[in-house]
C-alpha cells in the first residue's frame, strides 16, 4: 500500500510539474471569420496548438482588450487598432501588416445587379455596410460612396451592422438590397456562389492594410502566441490569405 501511495505522489508531482495545455484565443476582425477558421485549421495541423477565434469588430475587440480580456493576439482589419494596442502599451510585437482587403459590393436580391449607379435609384432602399466608426471595411464604404459622389444621395438608405459579420446577415437575409462586405467572405466556402458580387475599384478607398499584434500578459501561452504569428507570414497562410481573396506581400 505504502509504495502504491509513494506512485501515486510521483505521478501527481509529475503532472502539477508538466506545462498546462491551453488553448490560443486569437482576437479575429470580422471580415477575416472564414479565412482565420481555415489558417486556423492548418496552424493545428501543423503544430497540434488549439485556437479558440473571438470574432467582432477590429474597433469593439481592441476596446476588450484595453480593458483586459484574456486574448493572446489581435488579427484586425487594419493597422489602426494594432498601433493603438501599442500606444497603451499593451503589445508584445510591433503591429505588422499580414494581408490587404478587398472590398465588394454584393446582393442576395434576385434581378439586382450590384454596381454604384444603382444605389441611387428608388429600387435601393437599404444598403448595409459596417460601422464606420470600429470596422475598417465600413469606413472603406463610407470611401466609395463618397469618391463616387453619391454619399448624400444614398445617406438615408444606410444600415449599419455592428461589424462585417452582422453587415453579412443583413445581405444574407435581404434586409438590405445590396451591401458592401469583405471579399473574402463572397469567396468562402459557405457563402461562394451566393447572390452576385462585383469588385470596387481598390483606388476608390484607403489600402486596408490588415496588421496582428500579440498582446502582453499571455505568458503562459507566450510559445504558442509566437508560432502563430510566424504562421501568419509563411507560405502556407499566405496561400489561404490569396485564395479568399487578400494581397499579401504588396
Amino acid at each position: 500500500m505504502t509504495k502504491k501511495i509513494i506512485f501515486l505522489c510521483f505521478l501527481f508531482f509529475l503532472s502539477s510539474c508538466a506545462k498546462p495545455t491551453h488553448t490560443l484565443t486569437i482576437a479575429t476582425a470580422a471580415n477575416m471569420q472564414f479565412a482565420m477558421a481555415a489558417l486556423s485549421t492548418q496552424f493545428t495541423k501543423q503544430t497540434g496548438i488549439k485556437t479558440n477565434l473571438v470574432i467582432a469588430s477590429s474597433g469593439k475587440l481592441t476596446a476588450q482588450i484595453k480593458e483586459g480580456a484574456p486574448y493572446d493576439m489581435l488579427v484586425s482589419a487594419d493597422m489602426k487598432y494594432p498601433n493603438e494596442i501599442q500606444k497603451f502599451d499593451l503589445a508584445a510585437t510591433t503591429p505588422k501588416v499580414y494581408a490587404y482587403g478587398k472590398l465588394v459590393l454584393w446582393s442576395m436580391q434576385k434581378n439586382v445587379k450590384p454596381n454604384i449607379e444603382l444605389l441611387s435609384t428608388n429600387n435601393i432602399k437599404h444598403i448595409a455596410l459596417a460601422n464606420p466608426k470600429t470596422a475598417p471595411y465600413g469606413q472603406a464604404a463610407i470611401d466609395v460612396l463618397k469618391h463616387y459622389q453619391v454619399y448624400d444621395t444614398c445617406q438615408k438608405k444606410l444600415v449599419y451592422g455592428e461589424s462585417i459579420a452582422q453587415t453579412n446577415q443583413f445581405i444574407t437575409s435581404r434586409a438590405a438590397e445590396v451591401g458592401f462586405t469583405a471579399k473574402s467572405v463572397v469567396l468562402s466556402q459557405k457563402m461562394k456562389g451566393k447572390g452576385e458580387w462585383v469588385d470596387l475599384d481598390p483606388l476608390t478607398y484607403n489600402r486596408i492594410e490588415q496588421g496582428i499584434v500579440r498582446i502582453k500578459g499571455a505568458n503562459e501561452m507566450e510559445e504558442e502566441a509566437i508560432a502563430f504569428y510566424n504562421f501568419m507570414f509563411s507560405e502556407n497562410a499566405k496561400k489561404i490569405l490569396t485564395e479568399f481573396g487578400y494581397a499579401v506581400d504588396e
